[in-house]
């Protein structure tokens, strides 16, 4: 039977009106992935928690973090974990967890940062209730294994700072420590590196994510696994077999990490070790064999990682990368 004049203008109406709902919902979609939220900067007279999450650190000296937080006008507290010895772990899970929560609640406390790296920041995420942070949000910061922290705070919608740790201050570059402070107090971020022959040409923008490549390729399927689609990578390793730097990196391109990404920073792979049979190529080399067919620029040798000058970088912000014959840049936007 031929539809009415009626019937035709209501099934017209209605496709438009659904077209119409699923293009408001994309726009919607892709707006709540844009807007990352950014804790408050920290200002003079602010208090900064130092504590453990991973690896116990019973014989570290927090002296020389303590006085570079205060020569930057900031108090200190110590964490419980910090002392606590559970073989390898500050602590039990429990432990550590409590501690991360005492802080993470604790509204006078405006950044939490991760005395030292290891393993074990993943045995307690999962015990985290982020409630209170989510009422007053506060800078994460860290590197290594606070990846896990990192990537669980990017699914949530938090921005966060990689950079330097307590252990490391002591030997840190001083553009390492600068870059630290200018990230905590909100001062303009960009970073100039020289050219490198392993580089790839282009210039893109989107927003940083990633940090240690074990723990990434070890947070594939999971909760705090990360979007990669339309975003910036940035990867850094120390102490793994080439072959198993192939294999992560073969795990994040069949998880569709790679594909979609708008380009890559490879950061420090230190001490990258090689089996009796030699795999063949080196960390970098096997990154660029990864990506390579993949129109994209790629920054490599970029200042941050397991490394004396491991600048700050401050993931979930949106950065513009340029890499061309002359070097490259790295630009944050606030």
């Amino acid at each position: 039977m031929k539809a009415s004049p009626y019937q035709y203008f209501r099934n017209y109406f209605s496709f438009y009106k659904f077209v119409f709902l699923i293009f408001t919902l994309q726009s919607f979609n892709c707006q709540s992935q844009q807007n990352m939220i950014t804790p408050p900067y920290l200002q003079k007279g602010d208090t900064v928690a130092i504590l453990a999450t991973a690896r116990k650190n019973i014989d570290d000296n927090l002296k020389p973090t303590i006085d570079l937080l205060h020569s930057w006008g900031l108090e200190a507290v110590v964490g419980s974990t910090i002392g606590l010895d559970f073989n390898q772990l500050a602590g039990t899970d429990e432990q550590r967890a409590a501690d991360f929560q005492k802080q993470l609640d604790n509204p006078n406390i405006k950044a939490i940062w991760c005395v030292r790296g290891g393993y074990g920041t993943v045995r307690m995420i999962d015990l985290l209730d982020f409630t209170k942070f989510k009422q007053h949000p506060k800078w994460i910061v860290g590197f290594s294994d606070v990846t896990v922290l990192h990537n669980h705070l990017n699914t949530m919608g938090y921005k966060s700072i990689h950079g330097i740790m307590p252990v490391t201050v002591p030997r840190a570059t001083p553009a390492a420590i600068s870059s630290m402070k200018s990230a905590l107090f909100g001062e303009p971020i960009s970073y100039a590196v020289g050219p490198d022959k392993m580089n790839r040409f282009g210039t893109a923008t989107g927003e940083l994510v990633g940090g240690n490549l074990s723990i990434l390729y070890s947070l594939l399927g999971s909760p705090s696994a990360i979007d990669c689609k339309d975003k910036i990578l940035f990867i850094e390793d120390l102490d793994e077999y080439l072959y198993h730097i192939d294999r992560m990196m073969m795990n994040l391109r069949r998880n569709g990490c790679i594909e979609n990404l708008k380009g890559i920073v490879v950061g420090g792979m230190t001490k990258m070790k090689d089996n009796e049979v030699p795999w063949g190529k080196n960390a970098v080399e096997i990154v660029d064999d990864v990506t390579k067919k993949y129109n994209i620029p790629v920054i490599f040798n970029f200042p941050a990682g397991h490394i004396q000058d491991n600048r700050a970088l401050i993931m979930g912000s949106t950065v513009t990368i340029d890499v061309n014959v002359s070097g490259s840049t790295v630009t944050f936007q606030k």
